[in-house]
């Protein structure tokens, strides 16, 4: 007895680890403590008045707030309001709201009248106040609404009548019917609408009504694009949470490899001739069809994808006659990559902007309206064109996002360029080390650039569009009044693949009393993609909570793999074909052990993992597969069984074959392991973890479930974050040990 009570004074309780562990201090870094001292420090969307711009940002000035017009061609700037003490008690006498203050007038959205920068207007309260800046007089102002209410009937109107009125189409059901205005005669065009294929909006039987039909007159001929979902199978969701009794939520959604999937059509009608038919859009099995209304009345184009996603034709349509041609067919290998992939109809439909992936980086290249190639329109030997901004057709200039082209710096950081559809004279338009976004004037003529990285706040400048080398910087956010409210600049870090070539960026976080001497455990934050890059390249506060989490003592880590990210060269964004399941984790190990060899404090005895969604899958497979390696995981909303998942997904990017699932792996596991789902979610289907937990329970393992009831695919919150930062705490800053093997006790 007395070595047991000796045992147990020894032995420290749990609860002292969270007597120790300092919330206060986890809080006082996140972002919802530190985003509030960038919020007078950053420039929101500026409106713009003829070449001067009204810049949104804020600035105290004798305990009041300031907000500024610039002219974007000098750089010239003054206050919106002079007397800001003057203008809120004008405010209150007006209103009787004394309320009214600094923190009002920041969120005031300010509209000039008629480009007219002395005269702004601004609705609160249900009123509209106008202010004149040169007398610095406010008054109060009546509203009108008739003329876009009427505008909006007008458009509704003409999309089930002709502009002359002669004929009306109508819908009843599923089917479409016509009524000539001349005689009164109504004739039925459409037998074969239904559920899920349906000519109009609405199933449910009713008198003829255009307001519920789907399509458009174009002159005397009407067009009618139909998504045929009836032999998709269903997903149920049960909302447990419903009143007063649990509801069933049903969707139509197609699986990989099944058998019915969506299918299209497009229906033609000739008001003139009473001809009916479907047009002749088929080319693949099991296409996809995506329209472009051009509403010119007389073209319509559409793009269609092969099932296999590897082919693509873009097709026109002449209104007039529903004759259908193909233009265009792209080829790609193993995927198009189809997050990139885009065209633009240009100089009236006379030539074509169409992005390739044809040699090994996306571009631009210029077509005539038959499908001839002309010539490449963007160059870079490491530029990966992206989407198109604007084009400008009187000066014959395209201005697009690119990545990878600026040596030096994150290939992952997207910058804008000028071209000339020539192919010519391509030019950065916007310079600086960061990831830049654009906000244009009315005239395009000028731009807001706005930069930065997540060790950089943002920097506002502006851009001559004409004259990119004419530019001047607005103004900074103040980096030390961040740092001085808790913000912790992260460290950006890069490491090659393990083919020793292939560049991996990321994100590392470290805790504020950091300790180059101490040991700490690394948590590496994934999401492998393919279809988007979830690694943060602008700058935000506390990304996913990982500065938080690094406070209770955790190196965090936010790197990409190879196959995680669509704005790289075709090699990186098709490495996971046909291995969806494993690909990620290699590279995700690869990293951990290299960043270990750079910085001795990084602790390669506990390590963890965790993620949402595909991020979950990955922290799950990483769990399985290397299960010596890591030793916690936390996986959320995981799609560990990706047949069970969304058809365009799985086939885009591991192809027309079963996907191996994370159950397959189960009886690997060794280490902690935490399951986290919402009942609702029908995105990734909670079925997918249920799986997952029953393939574990089969093979005896243990480990952690937690459901979140009423919560659909987004289960983020503060009881979300702090599970998160609870399991990493109780289970890898002291690796405890506990049998995994629950039946047989091991």
């Amino acid at each position: 007895m007395r070595k047991i009570i000796l045992a147990l004074l020894l032995a420290p309780p749990i609860f002292v680890w969270a007597q120790q562990t300092n919330w206060q201090q986890v809080a006082l870094h996140s972002e919802k403590a530190v985003k509030k001292h960038l919020s007078s420090d950053v420039l929101a969307s500026p409106t713009w008045i003829d070449q001067s711009i009204f810049v949104n940002y804020h600035r105290i000035e004798n305990g009041h707030l300031v907000r500024y017009i610039l002219d974007a061609k000098t750089g010239k700037r003054e206050k919106l309001i002079a007397d800001v003490p003057a203008f809120l008690k004008q405010y209150q006498q007006l209103t009787g709201d004394t309320a009214f203050g600094n923190d009002q007038l920041r969120y005031l959205n300010v509209q000039f009248v008629k480009g007219n920068s002395q005269l702004f207007t601004f609705k609160n309260k249900g009123t509209v106040k106008l202010f004149n800046r040169k007398t610095g007089k406010l008054l109060l102002q009546k509203t009108s609404q008739g003329s876009n209410t009427l505008e909006r009937e007008d458009r509704q109107k003409y999309s089930y009548q002709t502009v002359d009125s002669a004929f009306t189409m109508l819908g009843d059901q599923y089917n479409l019917y016509v009524r000539n205005n001349l005689t009164g005669k109504i004739r039925q065009l459409t037998t074969d609408g239904k559920a899920y294929a349906s000519y109009c909006h609405r199933s449910a039987k009713d008198t003829l009504l255009g307001s519920n039909i789907t399509g458009n007159w174009y002159g005397h001929r009407f067009v009618c694009f139909v998504q045929d979902d009836s032999q998709v199978a269903d997903l149920y969701i049960i909302n447990a949470l419903a009143k007063p009794r649990p509801r069933l939520k049903t969707k139509k959604m197609p699986l990989p490899n099944e058998k019915h999937v969506r299918q299209y059509k497009l229906f033609w009608y000739n008001a003139d001739t009473d001809e009916a038919k479907l047009l002749p859009i088929e080319k693949f099995n099991d296409q996809y069809v995506e329209l472009n209304d051009r509403h010119n009345g007389r073209d319509i184009y559409f793009t269609r994808r092969s099932r296999g996603v590897d082919t693509l034709q873009l097709c026109h349509i002449d209104v007039q006659t529903g004759k259908v041609r193909a233009l265009i067919t792209e080829v790609s290998k193993p995927h198009l990559n189809i997050n990139e992939m885009n065209y633009r109809l240009v100089n009236h439909g006379q030539q074509i902007i169409w992005w390739s992936d044809r040699t090994g980086r996306g571009n631009y290249y210029l077509y005539d309206k038959n499908g001839k190639l002309l010539h490449q329109i963007t160059r870079g030997d490491q530029l990966v064109a992206s989407t198109i901004v604007h084009i400008d057709t009187l000066s014959n200039t395209m201005i697009f996002a690119g990545y990878g082209k600026e040596k030096g710096i994150d290939p992952n950081y997207r910058f804008f360029y000028t071209v000339t559809l020539n192919g010519k004279h391509q030019q950065l338009l916007t310079p600086g080390n960061g990831t830049h976004t654009l906000e244009f004037s009315d005239n395009r003529q000028y731009a807001i650039d706005t930069y930065s990285r997540m060790d950089m706040p943002p920097v506002f400048q502006v851009i001559d569009v004409r004259h990119p080398s004419h530019r001047y910087e607005i103004k900074r956010a103040n980096e030390q009044q961040l740092l001085a409210a808790g913000w912790i600049k992260p460290k950006l870090i890069s490491v090659k693949a393990p083919d020793k070539k292939t560049e991996l960026t990321g994100v590392m976080y470290l805790p504020s009393n950091f300790d180059v001497t101490k040991k700490y455990p690394i948590i590496s934050n994934v999401y492998p993609g393919p279809q988007a890059d979830q690694v943060p390249r602008a700058f935000v506060i506390d990304d996913n909570g990982n500065q938080s989490l690094a406070e209770l003592g955790f190196v965090v880590i936010n790197v990409q793999p190879r196959g995680s990210s669509p704005i790289r060269d075709k090699a990186f964004y098709t490495y996971g074909y046909g291995n969806l399941r494993d690909y990620a984790v290699g590279d995700d190990k690869h990293t951990i052990e290299t960043l270990a060899q750079r910085y001795p404090f990084i602790d390669l005895a506990r390590v963890g993992i965790y993620g949402h969604s595909g991020g979950a899958a990955e922290s799950v497979t990483a769990l399985l597969t290397y299960p010596d390696f890591y030793k916690v995981a936390v996986a959320a909303s995981g799609n560990h069984d990706n047949n069970i998942y969304i058809q365009w997904w799985g086939e885009t990017y591991h192809g027309l074959k079963r996907v191996p699932t994370n159950m397959e792996l189960a009886h690997r596991l060794k280490g902690k392991l935490l399951l986290i789902s919402g009942d609702v979610d029908d995105n990734v289907p909670w079925a997918s973890t249920l799986r997952m937990a029953d393939a574990l329970i089969k093979a005896n393992k243990r480990f952690d479930f937690m459901v979140l009831p009423g919560m659909d695919h987004a289960v983020y919150g503060p009881y979300y974050d702090n599970l998160i930062r609870y399991y990493f705490r109780d289970h890898l800053l002291k690796l405890s040990p506990r049998d995994v093997d629950i039946v047989n006790h091991q």
